[in-house]
């Protein structure tokens, strides 16, 4: 009886093993990281998405829209090529899900994705790109992004441009466009000093993909998507936001994928992994250099100060 109880075990186990390994050869292919692109109406909009595998065959995500934070993706369907899932609204004001349809075929997603008010558009989507560095960087000269004078060096993304300079103050009095370095790059160490009015939210875009959070949160419990979070994927180890009217400071580090964050003297994100982009990137092109992007488009900010530090190689 004893040998039976062992024989029937060893069964099942090989059964479950078989199982596993067929779920996992019907969607390695699929399993990782994807830099979508879509056609909105003629212009492109980045998008990402992550597919894991959960268990023994169940597959699972996170997806970042045009906008808003990365969600959780309960199941993700994959069969024969063909992959689809769906998600409540975040903050699109309509009741309907966004629905994900595609087809993987020769290393590459395709197919469309419905938003909540009924449009569809059409996305081609890459895996992404590891951004591993083989070597260590050594570090170039402190540059000025910003003059202290004028707008040199940067332009907005809306015709209307908000952003001015006072008394050497780089500012921003109310919502309207985001502010985009002309200059575009790879691997850098950034220092910034930033206020804002009580209530107010702003960010930081390093490579124009990857949101720095700036917003009035002193005294809340950390979160990914609060002060110094990178905005739905990495969350601070304590909150170090200061109060409202008070110049405060980022010094951050960006190599490949690994992200330092000091804020205001405090290391609350440490040589982390960022996963992907955040809502409202620019592109969804991560493997090439980019641009500085402060935010405008949500509440009042000021900048005295933007320096960064190129690596080299």
């Amino acid at each position: 009886m004893k040998y039976l109880y062992s024989l029937i075990t060893v069964i099942c186990l090989n059964f479950l093993l078989t199982i596993h390994v067929l779920a996992q050869s019907d969607s390695k292919d699929l399993i990782g990281r994807w830099n979508i692109t879509l056609d909105m109406d003629g212009k492109e909009a980045p998008s990402w998405l992550e597919v894991k595998l959960s268990g023994i065959k169940v597959l699972v995500g996170y997806f970042v829209g045009d906008d808003g934070s990365a969600r959780p993706v309960s199941k993700v369907n994959f069969d024969n090529g063909k992959v689809n899932f769906s998600i409540p609204p975040q903050w699109q004001v309509a009741d309907n899900d966004l629905v994900f349809e595609g087809s993987l075929s020769n290393g590459k997603l395709t197919g469309t994705i419905q938003y909540p008010n009924g449009k569809r558009y059409n996305f081609v989507g890459e895996k992404a790109p590891s951004l591993v560095r083989e070597n260590q960087p050594k570090w170039g000269e402190k540059i000025a992004l910003f003059n202290g004078k004028d707008l040199t060096g940067w332009y907005a993304d809306k015709s209307i441009n908000q952003w001015e300079v006072k008394n050497g103050i780089l500012t921003s009095t109310r919502t309207g466009a985001n502010l985009i370095s002309l200059e575009k790059f790879e691997d850098f160490e950034l220092e910034v000093e930033f206020r804002y009015p009580e209530g107010s939210n702003s960010g930081i875009f390093l490579r124009g993909r990857y949101e720095v959070q700036i917003q009035d949160d002193f005294g809340k419990e950390p979160s990914n998507v609060l002060f110094g979070g990178v905005y739905g994927f990495l969350t601070p180890n304590e909150m170090a936001a200061g109060k409202a009217g008070e110049w405060q400071t980022f010094k951050i580090r960006l190599v490949g994928r690994r992200l330092t964050v000091i804020a205001n003297g405090k290391t609350v994100i440490c040589d982390q992994i960022i996963p992907g982009i955040t809502g409202g990137a620019l592109d969804s092109k991560e493997g090439l250099p980019g641009p500085i992007m402060l935010q405008g488009d949500h509440g009042p900010v000021e900048f005295r100060k933007i320096e960064l530090v190129k690596a080299i190689y």
